[in-house]
């Protein structure tokens, strides 16, 4: 084999003549599964006869002619693709119409169709149009570019070679598909999850393209080509097993004729370019298939279904159902979901099912229902505020989307309710977040309603006006906001100087989310700050926090440590020592740097700084990070003292998660007490010439008499973070401790006295992360991991008061209850149900091959018992009733299969474990079936209880951990009560 240019003297250019029909054989594979054999697969096949000719110069069109459609889910090798006869009559129509597309020198243009062409079979005639993509130079016979396909602009390498003595021209061309421009890309529930570069990647993806080709007059004829495209995601580390997608095409010339290929006589329009269309994929997932044809009537049926089934005892079913129900809500329109909401409003269960389900559709339609509704008066106001705080931050961020929710909080109504509008404002904030983190070009225009109400609170002075405004533009973390919230910040706007000190906080925080993305642009500001000895302590310690979430360098990370052994405040010399010895022990991957310039700003600092107090200003930091696993967790807690009182200035609790090379601050909460430290700061806790134990002494005297304190001074505030975005916060001052604990005392004994009765459900998502990639084949594969829990209980509580209470409750109700003797009995049934799905393959409109582990969990715990409280004496008695139990307390189950299903066949499917059946005489060190059972006594509680664990894996195949992953696994437990002889 020698270099092209020395024996080809022709055009590297394909060849198709003029007044010729091509005809070729063409095959597309796509199957999903472990890489290994003998395991199960599940997948689809695409064959059909393509014929291709040149309608005029630069124009072609391409035919399906006998289209057909294979479906997999077995054993692989050994099992045969089955042919899915109604399903490829239900699609030939579709795939059998001829398109144009514009071809010059092996470059495809345009792509033109008629508009009953739906994306879905447009997008297989891309995956053959790819095949015929050829940049091919007469100049160099290896070289390197950027190629458009149905993947992107990708990078492509190529190298050209020619047999010598059959001048056959072979083509290999290989693609990154992880390496791309303008990357077609879908994901969802990343919006808030940072990637985490130093993590290894998880999902790698590569094309090889092979092509033979014969040299014509005009320039080259392709005979054959190959295509082989493996995607790649190791949830785990790729040592110890990767589920794989791979593709193959095939494309061989068959015969060249003269027969015209007839183009279909509706009118061709253009519909983009090799680039994969996105349709409807994201409203179907690929844990179970739907074919909507009455939206309000399906939506009514699984409504029926967990109202009905999940009263007495949480269905173990019930978080696959709460999935579905979500599933028909994002596929309905508003007019479906104000008719479902219409039919079932009046029924308590049901509308609970659908104020919880309808949030998390995250549709423009959805978010609309909860507003109109609101405004109608339909909903209350806790029931909004639960639907509007889900609804904002599930919503599909888009321009749309964003200027509805800065309607809803300029409304009169919303105006009128200071704790909603707030929840609006952050949602608003973490939409705006969300929509930049999928349009990076995204303008800073949204934020300047936010801006402009900043300028206008801080020239009326209004504090939690400005409080709010840096609240929201901390949660949209946009660059172009720095400079308002600098204007805030003490040093750097003069407007600073006139805010108290909690400003100057919520001033700080609101850089973390902008370091995120731009932490040189925050790193000088924060520094600033900490080095700036004239600001309040706090203050400082918050900028502390913030320059080293920006991850400084040793450099950096050397000059805090010199200004800490400098630093005349033990507060902040303690906090920011403190920080950085606990980040010297980090082993996350993206704290290896952090971790490594903190060692080294250690060992410049006095070891004096060790021996601080427990009650000094102080930073945790703790990290695990299993590389094998690509998972772990972080937790960080700070306590910001002040050295008058012994009561913390602050304190603050996040936790942190890594998980398949990405990392999330999942939640935080925050309490401040700035309000409390004033008003300890008048009693003789403030006493500075008092020891630490005296302060301790006068600090609990003054909280135990903390009704004496002005009901109308703020005491504190608190906050919460989910996910890096502040969802809501609350002040608290003396009078919303009052009015809190006398409302819940008297609405709690009241309802005791009459006696409870209710059945409770409620639903959670906890995890839908999704991503949707194009294939070589034009079909979509999906990745995703679904999780949803219910929460049930059926309750029946009966109280007894001596004396009884009098009917006029409405205020000292804690003097009465003082003087009274309470006698409880209390029934219940609480249960939770849990399922978490993750799945790879594919999920097309009218097919799913996927590959699926699930794991479920079902409990049921119930529980009777009595009790007294005698509380004019102190006394206080329990008793533990025997209480009827299930069959099973607790039930656990994983397992792994292959399933397909379509559409046409439905509910046919087709499901296997992903683990085949041991053959005879196999031999592994863990056997492939387990079936045990272990029961006990516990004789003085006369109860008894067993455990049954069953297990069912591939060892046997080999010594590879996913071998024993693979299969079904399952656990239960089981509870009763009698007597037994010998007891």
């Amino acid at each position: 084999m020698q270099e092209l240019i020395i024996h080809f003297e022709g055009l590297l250019i394909p060849d198709f003549g003029a007044g010729k029909t091509y005809v070729y054989n063409y095959e597309g594979q796509l199957l999903g599964g472990l890489p290994q054999e003998g395991l199960g697969k599940a997948g689809i096949k695409v064959s059909s006869k393509v014929l291709l000719r040149a309608e005029a110069q630069n124009t072609f069109v391409l035919k399906l002619a006998d289209p057909q459609i294979y479906e997999y889910a077995g054993i692989w090798p050994q099992d045969r693709f089955a042919p899915a006869a109604k399903l490829t009559e239900a699609l030939t129509a579709d795939l059998a119409t001829p398109i144009k597309f514009e071809y010059a020198n092996g470059a495809v243009g345009k792509v033109f169709a008629p508009a009953r062409v739906s994306a879905a079979a447009l997008n297989v005639h891309r995956g053959i149009l790819t095949i015929l993509q050829l940049n091919l130079k007469n100049t160099q016979n290896v070289y390197e570019m950027h190629e458009a396909g149905p993947h992107g602009v990708c990078k492509t390498h190529y190298m050209i070679t020619e047999d010598e003595k059959t001048h056959e021209i072979t083509v290999l061309k290989s693609k990154d598909l992880t390496n791309c421009h303008e990357r077609v890309i879908k994901d969802t529930g990343f919006a808030h999850a940072e990637k985490c570069v130093e993590c290894q990647q998880s999902l790698t993806g590569t094309a090889t393209y092979n092509y033979t080709m014969k040299p014509t007059d005009a320039g080259v004829q392709l005979s054959e080509a190959t295509v082989d495209e493996i995607h790649q995601y190791s949830l785990f580390n790729t040592r110890t097993g990767a589920v794989q997608m791979r593709v193959r095409q095939t494309l061989q010339l068959m015969e060249v004729q003269n027969t015209p290929i007839a183009p279909d006589t509706a009118q061709y329009s253009a519909r983009g370019s090799l680039k994969y269309e996105f349709g409807a994929e994201l409203l179907q997932t690929p844990i179970q298939l739907l074919e909507i044809k009455n939206a309000v009537a399906q939506t009514a049926e699984v409504l029926q279904h967990l109202a009905a089934n999940n009263v007495d005892m949480v269905h173990e079913d019930a978080p696959l159902k709460f999935l579905e129900l979500i599933q028909l809500l994002r596929a309905a329109t508003f007019e479906n979901i104000e008719a479902i909401w219409n039919q079932h409003k009046t029924k308590p269960l049901h509308r609970q099912w659908i104020l919880d389900a309808a949030p998390l559709a995250g549709t423009p339609a959805a978010l609309r229902f909860i507003n109109e509704k609101f405004q109608a008066d339909e909903f209350s106001a806790p029931e909004f505020t639960r639907a509007l705080l889900l609804g904002l931050h599930m919503a599909t961020a888009d321009p749309e989307a964003i200027q509805q929710a800065a309607s809803l909080a300029q409304s009169p109504k919303i105006s009128a309710m200071p704790a909603l509008r707030e929840v609006i404002m952050l949602g608003y904030g973490s939409m705006v977040a969300k929509y930049c983190a999928e349009v990076h070009t995204c303008s800073a225009d949204h934020l300047k309603p936010v801006h402009d109400n900043a300028a206008e609170a801080i020239a009326k002075g209004e504090i939690s006006e400005i409080s709010l405004a840096l609240k929201v533009l901390g949660n949209a973390g946009h660059p172009a906001s720095l400079k308002p919230i600098m204007k805030l910040l003490p040093g750097f706007g003069s407007a600073a100087a006139a805010m108290p000190t909690r400003v100057h906080v919520d001033a700080i925080l609101a850089l973390r989310n902008i370091a995120k993305k731009e932490p040189k642009l925050v790193q000088p500001v924060a520094l600033q700050l900490f080095m700036d000895k004239n600001l309040h302590p706090e203050a400082r310690m918050v900028a502390c926090i913030v320059l080293f979430e920006t991850k400084p360098s040793v450099a950096l990370m050397s000059t805090v440590a010199g200004e800490i052994e400098k630093e005349p405040r033990n507060e902040v010399a303690s906090f920011a020592y403190s920080y950085i010895k606990s980040l010297t022990r980090s082993t996350a991957p993206d704290m290896v740097k952090v971790a490594a310039a903190a060692n080294v700003a250690v060992r410049i600092l006095s070891h004096k700084l060790d021996r601080q107090s427990y009650f000094s200003s102080t930073a945790y930091h703790s990290d695990l990070y299993v590389s094998p696993l690509m998972a772990g967790a972080a937790g960080t807690a700070f306590i910001i003292n002040d050295a008058a009182t012994i009561v913390p200035r602050a304190v603050v609790a996040k936790a942190r998660a890594y998980l398949a090379g990405a990392a999330s601050d999942v939640v935080e909460v925050g309490v401040r007490t700035e309000g409390l430290q004033e008003a300890l700061q008048r009693t003789p806790a403030a006493d500075k010439n008092a020891d630490r134990i005296t302060k301790i002494k006068h600090t609990l005297q003054a909280l135990m008499n903390w009704k004496a304190m002005p009901a109308s001074e703020p005491l504190g505030s608190i906050y919460f973070k989910a996910f890096g975005q502040e969802i809501a916060f609350t002040n608290i001052d003396k009078t919303f401790i009052d009015n809190a604990i006398e409302q819940a005392t008297q609405e709690t004994v009241k309802a005791l006295q009459a006696g409870i009765s209710y059945q409770f459900a409620k639903p959670m998502l906890g995890t839908e992360v999704r991503r949707i990639i194009p294939t070589a084949v034009g079909v979509p594969m999906e990745l995703g991991i679904y999780s949803a829990a219910v929460v049930a209980a059926a309750v029946n509580v009966k109280a007894t008061v001596t004396p009884p209470l009098p009917e006029n409750l409405e205020t000292g109700i804690l003097d009465q209850l003082r003087k009274t003797d309470i006698e409880l009995q209390a029934e219940a049934r609480p249960g939770v149900a849990t399922q978490t799905l993750a799945v790879i393959g594919v999920n097309w409109p009218l097919i799913q091959a996927v590959v699926m582990a699930r794991g479920k969990i079902h409990t049921v715990a119930p529980f009777k018992v009595a009790a007294r409280a005698d509380i004019p004496r102190g006394n206080i008695k329990v008793q533990i009733l025997p209480a009827a139990a299930p069959d099973h307390v607790a039930a656990v189950s994983f397992d792994t299969v292959a399933v397909v299903r379509n559409l046409e066949d439905h509910p046919a499917d087709r499901e296997i474990s992903l683990a085949p059946a041991a053959p005879s005489g196999a031999q592994s060190l863990i056997p492939a079936s387990i079936q045990k059972s272990l029961c006990g006594k516990v004789p003085y509680f006369q109860v008894k209880g067993c455990i049954e664990v069953a297990s069912r894996n591939a060892g046997f195949m080999g010594y590879n951990p996913i071998y024993y992953v693979v299969g079904q696994h399952s656990a239960r437990i089981s509870v009763e009560r009698g007597k037994w002889e010998g007891h």
